[in-house]
Order: structure tokens, then sequence, then C-alpha cells
């Protein structure tokens, strides 16, 4: 039977025991999915998804964006990446920041189902903060000021500041890694109004730049401290992987991170990225005809 016990004080997040997430029937899948509208973040310790049962989960939520990705430094052959000039390296470093999914692509992600395989002895946690309970809590004068604030989304712009963009370019100017696209840079709203709950939340994170009307200095110092504000302690929860314990978040209203560890320890994470709906997750200079 099916259990469910929310995160104590926070206003997302449950844990769900009971379940076989690779059988559910309609009435149980009916009751998880009217749960994550309503927490946003589901986790499932030791479940052990198969890899086909992981992306087949995801599907019940849309269509896939991409399949079941191992998230790793365990490279082909076993090879563990820890040098930070390693590109595998600067790809999992970049992912410490807070950010959504896929803001940097023409259609915004709409969750992930995230697995553990492998974790090291201690950090590797991941990280969600709550965008609408953010948005909730800014003062009446803040929420009028960002009603109709744009910002570019980039992950050229996320890596480059950090200073963890791939060594090798190509001759168009992208890198053979996911998101280096060479469309036009995403345009997004800094306040988005949730497509099945109706509640507003914050878009940010560290793929957002120059809002417009602004000067870059002034555009970096303000989503800085926006994005300070929204990851205040009381917006967030940090998941301890055990191996086997899966997720799954609803990438329109959390923002996420993980947290660093020991790169000569191995970590091996499963993502399975659920697109999102391009009526409504699509950038603003990206709208579908």
């Amino acid at each position: 039977m099916m259990q469910v016990r929310n995160l104590q004080g926070k206003t997302f997040g449950s844990v769900i025991t009971g379940v076989d997430l690779e059988n559910l029937s309609n009435e149980t899948w009916e009751k998880l999915h009217g749960l994550w509208i309503e927490r946003a973040l589901l986790i499932f310790p030791k479940v052990f998804l198969s890899p086909d049962g992981q992306d087949e989960f995801a599907l019940r939520f849309g269509d896939i964006e991409f399949p079941r990705t191992a998230i790793s430094n365990i490279g082909k052959g076993e090879k563990l990446h820890y040098e930070i000039s390693d590109d595998v390296v600067k790809v999992l470093r970049g992912n410490e920041g807070w950010h959504h999914d896929s803001t940097y692509m023409p259609i915004q992600a709409k969750a992930a189902v995230f697995s553990a395989e492998i974790v090291p002895t201690s950090g590797g946690m991941t990280g969600w903060a709550d965008m609408r309970a953010a948005y909730e809590s800014l003062d009446p004068a803040m929420k009028e000021r960002l009603e109709d604030m744009r910002a570019y989304h980039s992950y050229y712009f996320s890596q480059g500041r950090d200073g963890y963009l791939p060594t090798e370019q190509n001759e168009d100017g992208t890198y053979n890694y996911y998101g280096f696209h060479g469309e036009d840079v995403s345009l997004r709203p800094l306040v988005k109004v949730h497509p099945e709950t109706g509640l507003k939340n914050l878009i940010i994170g560290r793929h957002a730049h120059d809002i417009i009307g602004m000067s870059k200095e002034e555009s970096t110092v303000f989503l800085d401290d926006l994005n300070d504000f929204a990851c205040q302690k009381q917006h967030v929860f940090y998941h301890e992987w055990e191996p086997g314990d899966a997720v799954v978040w609803d990438n329109r209203r959390l923002m996420h991170r993980a947290t660093p560890y020991d790169m000569t320890q191995q970590r091996r994470m499963w993502h399975t990225r659920v697109a999102g709906d391009p009526q409504t997750e699509s950038a603003l200079n990206h709208q579908p005809v």
C-alpha cells in the first residue's frame, strides 16, 4: 500500500514508499501524479529502477527530451574523471549551481526522473529550491517590478562565467555537448504562471543573464541577489542519496543543484529528462507557429 510522508517544514516534496513504479495501476498513477502536481518533488527510496523502467516511468509525465543518461565521473572503460581541466568534470561542476533544466533550450524541460546507482561516501547530494514559495515570499513592490522582466538563458553563459567551457570548440562556435546549440539565445520571463496550477513562480538560476533594459553589470547583481534570496534555507531541501533511490521533480517549479564531492570517488546517477509542452514552455523568442 502506498504511503506518503511530506517533507517536514517544507512547502514541497514527499517521500513515497510501498509502490512499484514499473507496475503502477491506473489508480495509483493518478494518485502519484496528483501528488506530484501538488508537491513538485517525489522521492522513492531504494526502488532500483531498471533502465527501461526509468524511461517508461518518465514517459508517464510526457514525451522524453532525452532518455536515461549517465550523470557521472565514471567514463568509458571505468575511467575516473576528476581533474578540473577534464571536460566531463566541467559539466559536473557546472551542475553545482542552482538551475532549471533546459531553460537555455528553445523549450524548457517539464520534469526529470533521476536515480542513483553509485554514490560517494560524502557529498554529492541533490538540492531543490521551491520557486513558487520564493516568489510568494517577495514583497509586493518586488513582485510588481519583476512582472514584466525578461532575461536570456544560455549554457554558454553559465559555463563560461564559471570557467567550465569545454576545451574543444567547433568552427561554428558550438561545442559537442548537450545545450551548446547554435539557435537564438532563449528569452524567458522572470515570473511564469505554472500551466497546471495557475500559480506564479520564478524562472531564474545560473543560466539567466542580461535582463532586458538593464546594463550587464546591473543585471548580474540583480539576478545574483534574486537567486540568493530564492534559495534561502527555508525554500530548500537536500537529499542524501542511497543506491537505488529515485526521484521525479517538476522542473517548471523547482530549481536544483548537485553538491560537491571528492571526484576521486565514483558517483553514477541516471537522468531521464521529460520534454516541456511547446505551448507553455517555449522561450518567448521560440514560440510555436
